[in-house]
């Protein structure tokens, strides 16, 4: 069994990552997918949330949202329709789209009610992500 595998994490505009990894986390619209060297062939639609990966024993992350995963046992491409880094996330700006999409969905009407979580779990995902930054 391989101890590796290769992931890919990339939007339309650019490639955020590109590594051998031992392991990941990324979500998936059902729930949360766990990736380890050989897994079985999936592909799943992306949600919203905290993809994490392990590289060499030590943690990183990455925020993504909407679009596709492809796992292969020797390869994991993610295609997101957005991703940033922690690092690159506005604390404070974050904190207020989630502000924006709670007071949203209390408003929403059930035609936009889907839109409205879909903002509301990117919000939390970028303003978790960026908490721990300390940005």
């Amino acid at each position: 069994m391989a101890a590796t595998f290769e992931l890919e994490v990339a939007t339309p505009v650019r490639l955020l990552v590109k590594e051998q990894v031992a392991e990941a986390q990324i979500p998936g619209l059902e729930g949360y997918l766990g990736v380890l060297p050989e897994h079985a062939a999936l592909l799943s639609e992306l949600g919203s949330g905290l993809l994490t990966y392990t590289v060499a024993g030590k943690s990183h992350s990455v925020v993504v949202s909407g679009g596709w995963v492809e796992v292969l046992p020797t390869r994991t491409r993610v295609l997101a329709t957005s991703a940033e880094r922690p690092d690159e996330i506005d604390l404070k700006r974050a904190q207020e789209s989630l502000d924006r999409a709670e007071r949203r969905l209390k408003e929403a009407g059930d035609w936009d009610i889907a839109r409205a979580l879909r903002a509301a779990a990117r919000a939390r995902a970028r303003v978790e992500a960026a908490s721990k930054t300390g940005r």
